[in-house]
């Protein structure tokens, strides 16, 4: 039985399986879980690959859903670190990466004083319609 951590590990990286194919970023994907399922038999990389492959195509064409891919990853990646301990850097490695060219989003506020018209945020002064002076 895996601890909370590992388990956290495991779901880690199954969150980040499912970024990098989101990314269109397989076949740099394909490198990381070779990687790790050759710690196994041959037998386990070749299934790994196969659902890879299969995981890609089936979001793209709108078969499966994120939330399915991440959880089949998540039990993929957890039985796997159950029977392979020595596995956990590799897949501590792929829950720590992220795809290259991820985008982070800014959020932020508008605060606008003075006259005129302003797009969006908050407005304070006056504002000016047909030459008259409103508040």
């Amino acid at each position: 039985m895996l601890d909370a951590a590992a388990i956290a590990v495991a779901t880690g990286a199954a969150s980040n399986v499912l970024a990098y194919l989101l990314q269109g970023r397989a076949d740099t994907l394909r490198t990381r879980i070779s990687a790790i399922f050759r710690r196994g038999t041959a037998q386990e990389e070749s299934h790994a690959l196969r659902a890879l492959a299969e995981h890609a195509a089936g979001l793209e064409q709108r078969r499966v859903t994120q939330a399915e891919i991440t959880a089949q990853w998540s039990s993929v990646l957890t039985a796997f670190l159950t029977a392979y301990p020595e596995a956990r850097a590799d897949i501590e490695a792929l829950r720590s990466s992220t795809p290259p060219g991820m985008r982070t989003v800014n959020i932020g506020s508008q605060h606008n004083h003075g006259r005129g018209t302003f797009i969006g945020g908050d407005n304070h002064g006056t504002i000016r319609v047909n030459g008259q002076e409103e508040r």
